[in-house]
Parts: C-alpha cells; sequence; structure tokens
C-alpha cells in the first residue's frame, strides 16, 4: 500500500471549466488521488474571468484556496509548501515564471511541473515565448508531467534539460461520464472551446458534413466562436456547457466528434480530455488523425479515423448500428481499464514516490 502524500498543486483552475480543460483534468486527477487517500491542496489565481463562471467553487475531494498575490501566497502557505511531499505547478498559471523561481527558492521537497499543454509550451519556448514558464526553469523541476507522451519525452530530457519527463495523460472521472440512457437528440457532435487552429478541422468533419446531410442533426457547444461564422440551419449552437452536463450532452449523440489542436497533432501521443469523457459515456468517436492515437484506441476497433468530409458522411449514413455499438464498447472498456482519475493517480504517486526528497541543493544550482 502506497503511504499517503501531501500535495500541493497550484493550477490555472479547479474551480471553472470556462474556455479550459484544465479543471476538468483536475478534478479527476485529484478524485483519484483523494480515492487513494492522498492529502491535496489546489491553489487557484483569483481572475474575474474564472470567479464569474465557477462551477466547483468548493470541491469535496481537496482544498481549494484562491491567491491574488504570489507573496501573499506563498507567506501564508510557506510551511504547507515546504513540508507537503510535493508541490506541483501547472502549466498557464499567470505570472507562471515568477511563481515557479519564489516557489524554487522557498525549498519544497520536491518540485515538479505538470503540463496539460506540453506541445503548445514547448512552441512557445521555441518562439521565445516564456509567458508562463522560462526555459532556465525547466531543470529545477525533480520530474516534468507531461500531457504528451511518445518522443516529446525525450525531447523534454534531451533537448530542454528536464531531469525527468513522465507521460501524465489527462483522464475521466469515471463517477461522472457515463451513459445516461437518454434518446439521440443529433447524429454528430463536437464540444470545444473555439480554437482557431481547429476550425478548419470543424469545418472539414463537421459542417460540411451537415450540409451534405441536411436531414440529419449536428450540434457545437463552447464558447468564444466568432459572429461570422456560418453555421449550417441544421447545426444547433449550445454557448457554454458545465461538466455537470457533459455525459448527457455525450449520451444523446450518436457519434461524437474530436477535433485536435494543430501542435498536438505535430506533436502526436497528446489526447485530449474530450476522448476520454466521450469513450467512457459510451459514445462512439470520429477523430482526425495523429500519431499515438491508434496505440490508445485502434481505428475501426475503438474509434473511427476521417480524413475529410466523404468519410464522416460515409460513417453518419452507413455504418451498421451493431458496429457503432461495438466501437464504442471497445472504447470505453479501454478507458476505463487504464485512463480514469484513479488510475492516473497512481501513475503520478508512484512516480513521486521514486523520487528522491529534498535535492535542494542540486535544484537550486540548476
Amino acid at each position: 500500500m502506497m503511504p499517503s502524500l501531501d500535495i500541493v498543486f497550484l493550477g490555472l483552475s479547479l474551480s471553472s471549466s470556462w474556455g479550459n480543460g484544465h479543471a476538468t483534468t483536475y478534478r479527476a486527477l485529484i478524485k483519484g488521488l483523494r480515492q487513494d487517500g492522498h492529502r491535496v491542496l489546489f491553489l487557484e489565481r483569483d481572475v474575474p474571468w474564472y470567479a464569474s463562471q465557477r462551477d466547483l467553487a468548493s470541491p469535496d475531494f481537496c482544498e481549494l484556496a484562491y491567491y491574488a498575490d504570489i507573496d501573499a501566497m506563498i507567506d501564508l502557505y510557506r510551511d504547507r509548501l515546504r513540508s507537503a511531499d510535493a508541490v506541483i505547478v501547472g502549466s498557464y498559471v499567470p505570472e507562471g515564471v515568477a511563481l515557479i523561481d519564489r516557489l524554487n527558492r522557498l525549498e519544497p521537497k520536491r518540485l515538479c511541473f505538470y503540463d496539460i499543454d506540453t506541445p503548445v509550451t514547448l512552441a512557445k519556448l521555441d518562439r521565445g515565448d516564456e509567458e508562463y514558464l522560462a526555459l532556465r526553469q525547466i531543470p529545477l523541476f525533480d520530474a516534468y508531467f507531461s500531457f504528451s507522451g511518445g518522443e516529446v519525452l525525450a525531447r523534454l530530457e534531451n533537448r530542454y534539460g528536464a531531469r525527468r519527463a513522465v507521460a501524465l495523460y489527462c483522464s475521466v472521472d469515471e463517477g461522472r461520464y457515463a451513459d445516461t440512457g437518454e434518446p439521440h437528440c443529433w447524429d454528430l457532435g463536437y464540444l470545444g472551446t473555439y480554437s482557431p487552429d481547429r476550425q478548419p478541422t470543424l469545418q472539414r468533419l463537421l459542417l460540411e458534413p451537415a450540409r451534405r446531410l441536411p436531414s440529419m442533426r449536428f450540434v457545437v457547444a463552447g464558447p468564444q466562436y466568432p459572429a461570422e461564422i456560418d453555421w449550417p440551419a441544421n447545426v444547433q449552437r449550445i454557448e457554454h456547457l458545465a461538466p455537470a452536463d457533459h455525459a448527457s450532452f455525450y449520451s444523446r449523440q450518436r457519434f461524437t466528434l474530436n477535433v485536435t489542436r494543430g501542435d498536438m497533432i505535430a506533436a502526436g501521443w497528446s489526447p485530449s480530455v474530450r476522448l476520454f469523457e466521450a469513450a467512457a459515456c459510451g459514445t462512439p468517436v470520429i477523430s482526425d488523425f495523429w500519431r499515438g492515437l491508434e496505440e490508445l484506441l485502434p481505428d475501426g476497433e475503438a474509434l473511427i479515423i476521417a480524413q475529410g468530409p466523404a468519410d464522416v458522411v460515409a460513417v453518419l449514413a452507413e455504418l451498421a448500428d451493431a458496429d457503432r455499438v461495438a466501437i464504442a464498447a471497445n472504447a470505453r472498456r479501454r478507458v476505463l481499464s487504464g485512463h480514469t482519475g484513479a488510475a492516473r493517480g497512481a501513475e503520478l504517486v508512484r512516480v513521486l514516490s521514486e523520487l528522491p526528497a529534498n535535492r535542494v541543493c542540486e535544484r537550486i544550482s540548476a
């Protein structure tokens, strides 16, 4: 039995899923940690755009506290940060560079980074953009947990100087994501915040099929889509969908679409949380292609890869319902066996337990 750990996360947001996938990723992971008896404090920067859109202001599976100023927060939580078994900073945290430097000087037992945006982070660093992480800081971390696996891990260690790069994919809260049994409302749907680099794929794999199949029903849920987008008449728009409504949303689709950001396609091995959530709900997934996808969900067995609108049209119009159900069942079985919050929490704890504690002098001098 793994001993109970005390872990402090400093992440983008746990309280609000508005416009970001970090919240649901953290929630599943931390609930998994709590199930195994670990203690977690999550420190979140109090910003107005999340404060006005909080859908989990008081979680029952960890401590959640907000802060407005880094120095004041560290003064308040100094003892907890020093005594914790691990302090883990997440990607896209406001003033992340300053925060990491302050935490490093505080000399925690283990200082780690959880990059939920690894391909984006590395692309930014290659451009000299150090919005939330500086290149010089990567060697400071005892472990660099990465949203992306595969060859990205070797790149992190060999090119960027990570001491230890470890894949820590997003995961699904199996207690919240399951088939609700509701009747289908849509033939194909998509859930995701607007992103310029995803929009051409959404256009190709959902909007164009909708135009070719006017008798079928489609839906796109997510905020920040520009007003000038020409939505076909048979595409329903939902501006924001809280996590509590995700399972119902997926369950009411015959198929759901997974669309991947350009940097993540280039990196490969970067499954989105939406992919796991849909699969856990028993909804078959149509996805764009990226390297590593078929290692997680094999094409034709647990998922359908589409290159263009004709592929999607063929699936929606011609695939036998028995095959649709079988693909969904295979995906759900794979996800529940290895991609839940409990599974991911165990992976995190196993790595933390392998790291030497109090490697302070070596880290400070890096």
